[in-house]
């Protein structure tokens, strides 16, 4: 039940398939929103009915292109304009999330920039879904839910009941979380589950030249987990070197199915038996008959019910 402070939910132009599985979550019409496009590309949104007073929650995912950014700045800017009480974007996947320090000389810091804009636009608090890094949160002066993949992503594998299941991190950067996925499928199978890590160089953007296993991946079944999946290098590669190493099976679990460019042909030419993401950013499955996809909308209509309710959102968001 959500009790009787008025709200309303809207979707992009990306997020519209996921808003309506949330509505159906709470029980609730989806917003009529309407984006109108000039023909030299330029767009326009604007709600179709009033939101005076009310608690605006706006589903948009920031996938690429950059015009996903842009709809939900103008989605928020017109929340605000139309005497919205609150604008609270829901995004669950935060684009721009690994830009999130300087790296090197002479480069910006996009989820900082991003952060800036969403708060300029208009945005009294944010729900997202696996930031690229923790530390994110603290580049917002607003409210962050920050919600994990895991819950949804965790009951599926365990549902799988794999004998030997192990948990790798395809790189050192990711060990934490994947340390946080063995915890939780340890306390769901009730089984100890242990973690290998692949120690990885790269040497440019969405390349990598080597893979290394440390740890012992010898007749286990392996899921290899991290937070994103763009172009598969990274995961192909490790489930080749998995394979050589003697796993019996290796499956990869990701929140965000970014899957750019070769990604799905890598997929499907790969040893992993089956990618498992989540709806985060909208995917055709049938693109990549190895794909599994499970959705998010019930941790967010949580999210959703607990700020209406003024209670713990924690609670229901445990990594």
């Amino acid at each position: 039940m959500v009790n009787n402070n008025r709200f309303k939910i809207f979707a992009g132009s990306k997020g519209a398939a996921l808003a309506q599985r949330i509505c159906d979550e709470l029980g609730c019409q989806l917003g009529n929103l309407h984006l109108d496009r000039f023909s030299d590309g330029e767009f326009c949104t604007y709600f179709e009915e009033s939101v005076r007073g009310q608690n605006v929650y706006l589903v948009q995912p920031t996938c690429p292109s950059s015009d996903n950014l842009m709809e939900l700045l103008l989605m928020i800017d017109a929340a605000k304009r139309a005497s919205a009480s609150k604008v609270i974007a829901v995004i669950p996947y935060f684009g721009w999330a690994r830009q999130d320090r300087k790296d090197k000389p002479r480069v910006s810091i996009g989820a900082k920039l991003v952060a800036n804009m969403l708060q300029t636009a208009g945005a009294d608090r944010v729900i997202t879904v696996d930031l690229h890094a923790d530390q994110i949160q603290g580049f917002f002066d607003i409210p962050v839910d920050h919600i994990y993949g895991s819950n949804v992503l965790a009951p599926y594998i365990a549902a799988l009941n794999l004998k030997k299941l192990i948990v790798a991190s395809p790189d050192v950067g990711g060990s934490k979380r994947a340390s946080g996925f063995a915890k939780k499928l340890h306390i769901m199978t009730d089984r100890e589950v242990p973690m290998v890590i692949c120690y990885k160089n790269r040497p440019d953007f969405n390349k990598v030249s080597e893979i290394r296993v440390l740890g012992d991946v010898y007749g286990k079944d392996v899921v290899l987990f991290d937070d994103i999946a763009d172009t598969a290098g990274t995961l192909c590669k490790a489930a080749e070197v998995m394979k050589e190493g003697g796993a019996k099976s290796v499956r990869a679990v990701v929140t965000h199915g970014v899957l750019s460019g070769p990604a799905c042909e890598r997929i499907n030419d790969s040893p992993i038996e089956e990618l498992v993401c989540t709806d985060s950013i909208p995917f055709d499955a049938t693109r990549c008959p190895k794909i599994h996809i499970e959705s998010l909308a019930i941790p967010i209509a949580q999210t959703i019910r607990a700020i209406q309710n003024h209670t713990s959102v924690s609670e229901t968001n445990i990594r």
